[in-house]
């Protein structure tokens, strides 16, 4: 495989170069990868239908804007790659090579191996065919979310909208960046915009990660039960169960989730996020022993700093100190590769540094990560740093961002409320850090091994609210 990827590689026009941006993954992530590309099956016998070509399921995945099974992206990739050698010139080739690149690299968590090679592939195809090429501007949006370079993403999904204004794919990326920058009207005028295209399952799946943000959980739960009914294929039903699995436990409902996340594994092995998934409900559940497999699988197929981070908190609850640091360690290690392939993993590692390790760091850290992308995830990240580094005061400001409807912060998130009312407990404000703490466990009473007993003794700390007294 090396070689032919050379090969590829050196069947690339000669060009000018392009900078390497140092951007972050997800993952979250993206959800989907877009793209309307073609490819070129060969004729069939007289009379009969062509021949599929290698990985056409997974091409036909691609043109939809939809998840595609892993052994179809393999054979996909064979498949461009042995074209492109012959076919140097052929620009949208190159594109539908880039694109299948970036998934690859998204399902396994490889992006050292698989997003230097998309983005070259996807500069190759710009070289080859500068004006109007949006199938290789939308790839660069999604390569650019993936690494959480959500500027980078938004300019290039607006670039391919541009050139293709009917591009309704390309306003998948474009919500995913805004998103990531904070601007949420701008995610709500783009999701406008795409559900005026005819409706797909790709779409509601879409619709609902909005939904999710504007704290429209209901909403967005039918929206992801409605694709998942009208998902064309296994991977990507089981993309969509996924999501409905990551909601339901959002809501404190462990049951509904491992159902989800059970049968989007059966539907697609592949699907490391569902598995993962299946670790966090079967810890709610008590069931720790399987929890601690299914994380363990999910870490080995698609090894994402995430996992590792929830892995260790896992053991950190069951008194298993040494498996913890080991998966630290291991979560240093992912970041440390994932940099090699454009990633910047500045938030995962600033919650690692804010609970295991130095807050000071995790302060650094994440001020940077504010900086280039305000969002409300990196508020409520930043905030709990401060609190952690003893910064009270400053940290109760960003805590509000995260949580407040008038700073954006309408997704109902159990680990958000509860940050907030740790803040204000410190701060001897009694009767909000009640509020926001009791709010924490109604949303979601297992939302974290380790700090579900911390809200639960801070709460009981508090004591109950005074009596008011009785006019006279």
């Amino acid at each position: 495989m090396e070689n032919q990827e050379s090969a590829v590689e050196a069947a690339a026009p000669v060009r000018r170069r392009w900078p390497v941006r140092v951007l972050l993954a997800s993952l979250a992530g993206s959800l989907v990868l877009g793209g309307a590309l073609a490819l070129w099956p060969a004729d069939g016998p007289a009379g009969q239908p062509p021949a599929p070509a290698p990985g056409a399921q997974a091409q036909a995945a691609v043109r939809a804007g939809v998840p595609a099974a892993l052994p179809g992206l393999d054979a996909l990739i064979g498949d461009r790659e042995a074209y492109v050698r012959t076919h140097p010139k052929d620009a949208t080739a190159w594109a539908v090579l880039g694109a299948a690149y970036v998934e690859r690299g998204r399902r396994t968590a490889d992006a050292a191996g698989a997003f230097p090679k998309a983005e070259r592939a996807l500069r190759t195809s710009l070289s080859v065919r500068a004006r109007g090429n949006a199938g290789a501007l939308e790839g660069l949006a999604v390569l650019a979310d993936a690494r959480r370079d959500f500027r980078a993403a938004r300019g290039f999904a607006e670039q391919a909208l541009t050139a293709q204004p009917k591009r309704w794919t390309a306003y998948a990326p474009l919500i995913d960046a805004c998103t990531g920058l904070g601007d949420y009207k701008a995610a709500g005028r783009a999701l406008d915009s795409l559900t005026a295209a005819p409706s797909s399952p790709a779409v509601r799946a879409w619709a609902a990660s909005v939904y999710r943000e504007q704290g429209r959980r209901e909403d967005a739960a039918a929206a992801l039960a409605d694709a998942a009914a009208a998902a064309q294929g296994p991977a990507e039903q089981a993309a969509y169960l996924e999501q409905a699995g990551q909601l339901a436990f959002e809501r404190g409902e462990p049951d509904a989730a491992m159902r989800h996340f059970e049968e989007a594994v059966r539907l697609d092995p592949d699907q490391r996020a569902a598995q993962a998934g299946q670790g966090r409900a079967l810890a709610a559940l008590g069931r720790t022993s399987e929890a601690l497999s299914a994380y363990r699988v999910a870490l080995q197929r698609q090894p994402l700093p995430q996992y590792a981070l929830e892995l260790g908190e896992l053991y950190e609850s069951l008194g298993m100190a040494q498996p913890a640091r080991v998966t630290y360690d291991l979560l240093h290690e992912r970041v440390r590769l994932d940099a090699q392939g454009g990633v910047d993993d500045t938030l995962v590692l600033g919650r690692l540094e804010a609970d295991h390790g130095d807050p000071a760091e995790a302060v650094r850290l994440l001020r940077t990560e504010w900086q280039r992308r305000p969002g409300i995830e990196a508020a409520d990240a930043l905030g709990w740093a401060l609190h952690r580094a003893g910064q009270d005061t400053e940290a109760l400001r960003y805590a509000a961002t995260a949580t407040d409807r008038e700073h954006g912060g309408t997704v109902r998130s159990a680990p958000y409320a509860y940050h907030r009312g740790m803040i204000e407990k410190s701060l001897g404000q009694a009767a909000p850090a009640r509020r926001h703490l009791q709010e924490a466990l109604r949303i979601n009473p297992y939302f974290s091994p380790l700090a579900v007993r911390e809200a639960r003794t801070a709460l009981a700390a508090l004591g109950e609210p005074p009596e008011a007294a009785l006019p006279r």
